[in-house]
């Protein structure tokens, strides 16, 4: 499957973006979601997760209550609704797909398919 991000940009502290990831090749149902970003100087993190039918969702501790994760399964698409940003969630985001069925949802080596990224900036 390939994974197309798109999304990011230069938003000020508080404001809101939304990411969208566009999968293609393959069936979109197969596949558990998430997205990850790698903050400057720091390394990869998990930021949100969705599994193949879209009914449960994971956070990381840090974006609970302010990010949104969901996939739309008619457009092969999942997003994440991001609200209340601030710098430091200023990052390059990746979404990331892996088989339906295995275990785990925050580790990035469980997931065999990358986008490409996309740069979200926060500016204070």
């Amino acid at each position: 499957v390939q994974l197309q991000a798109s999304g990011g940009g230069l938003v000020q502290a508080g404001g809101s973006l939304r990411l969208s990831c566009a999968a293609s090749g393959g069936t979109f149902s197969s596949y558990n979601m998430g997205w990850f970003r790698r903050p400057p100087g720091k390394e990869r993190e998990f930021v949100a997760g969705v599994n193949w039918s879209g009914f449960s969702t994971y956070y990381a501790d840090s974006v609970k209550g302010r990010f949104t994760i969901s996939r739309d399964s008619a457009k092969n698409t999942v997003y994440l609704q991001m609200n209340s940003l601030n710098p430091e969630d200023t990052a390059v985001y990746y979404c990331a797909a892996k088989a339906r069925g295995t275990a785990g949802v925050d580790k990035a080596y469980e997931y065999g398919y990358w986008g490409q990224g996309t740069q979200v900036t926060v500016s204070s």
